[in-house]
């Protein structure tokens, strides 16, 4: 891993770089913009890249990461990619079906390779459905997946050397325990990616994690896409807060670089996205500067415990996963 990248150590030995670069858009996006950005950010400095195959861009994204490759900017070994397969975002969790998603992502990225994969989301659909099954009164009919039995597939995948590291997503305290305390466990998740920012900091979360050697990472990091399809317009925007205004001053920061120091000086992993190069270079400004432990105090009290990413279609089922206080 470059040298210049600030990184975390994971549970299983290898190196995670604290600062992300996500490559979701919404469907309005070109496609091609993925591509340009992704090339954008590798060149400021970016040497963690998450997609998933819900965000249907994978191709693009390893175009840029081949690209970054070709013209020497960058080796394979450089760059800490993330993947998510669909599969594991909402279809039926079948241990058998693991691998497979894994390889057909791995096919579209044009890579041998993924240096961490996540199990997306913990609720499923049954195969061949394209929305969660519902009973007469539109409730979601719960379905059991057993989580642990996909976590055998994944660890597989580390075992065949096509994931380096493997992880979670949207998971839990209970559900993060329940693979912990999984008969026969070979590999621990190396990390938990949440939604977590000023409003949701995740504190209870993230000692827990800690507590176990996980890494937190957060996604929606400067609130949220706040895409009208997920998110509520009425929710109060956090890049508007007048607290983090006024330290953004103090600091002559940006709100968003406040924001993004916070995550990493309290040892969370921090996915940021955008498609617009000036942001995306000044993103990577976060290592130039430190905020004082008071001030880290009082961003921790902007805390109201608002989710953007509620995902309320899936809220019947067994496995869902925002029920739980943490």
């Amino acid at each position: 891993m470059n040298s210049k990248c600030q990184c975390v150590e994971l549970n299983d030995g290898h190196f995670m770089p604290v600062l992300g670069f996500g490559t979701y858009a919404p469907e309005e996006v070109p496609k091609s913009m993925a591509t340009d950005a992704t090339k954008l950010a590798i060149d400021a400095g970016f040497r963690h890249i998450d997609s998933a195959y819900i965000y249907q861009n994978e191709e693009e994204v390893g175009l840029a990461i081949r690209s970054k490759i070709a013209d020497g900017t960058v080796k394979r070994e450089d760059i800490f990619y993330t993947s998510k397969p669909f599969q594991l975002w909402s279809t039926f969790h079948r241990p058998e079906l693991v691998q497979s998603c894994l390889e057909r992502s791995l096919k579209k990225l044009q890579l041998d390779y993924v240096d961490l994969y996540l199990i997306h989301y913990p609720v499923s659909m049954k195969p061949g459905e394209n929305s969660f099954p519902t009973d007469e009164h539109g409730k979601v009919i719960p379905d059991a997946v057993d989580l642990c039995a996909t976590w055998e597939a994944m660890e597989k995948c580390k075992d065949a050397g096509l994931a380096k590291s493997i992880g979670v997503s949207n998971f839990n305290r209970r559900q993060l325990e329940m693979i912990l305390n999984k008969p026969g466990l070979k590999y621990k998740p190396v990390c938990n990616q949440v939604e977590c920012h000023l409003y949701l900091n995740q504190s209870k979360l993230l000692d827990f994690c800690k507590s176990k050697d996980i890494v937190l990472v957060a996604y929606s990091v400067l609130g949220s896409h706040r895409e009208k399809k997920w998110v509520d317009q009425n929710s109060p925007v956090v890049l508007d807060d007048p607290v983090l205004g006024a330290m953004a001053k103090k600091y002559k920061q940006t709100p968003a670089l406040i924001s993004l120091r916070y995550q990493l000086q309290r040892g969370v992993v921090a996915l940021v996205k955008s498609f617009s190069e000036k942001r995306i270079k000044e993103n990577i400004q976060v290592f130039k500067f430190q905020l004082t432990s008071e001030d880290m105090k009082v961003l921790d009290g902007l805390n109201k415990n608002i989710r953007y990413l509620t995902l309320d279609s899936t809220a019947g089922h067994i496995n869902y996963p925002f029920s739980d206080a943490y």
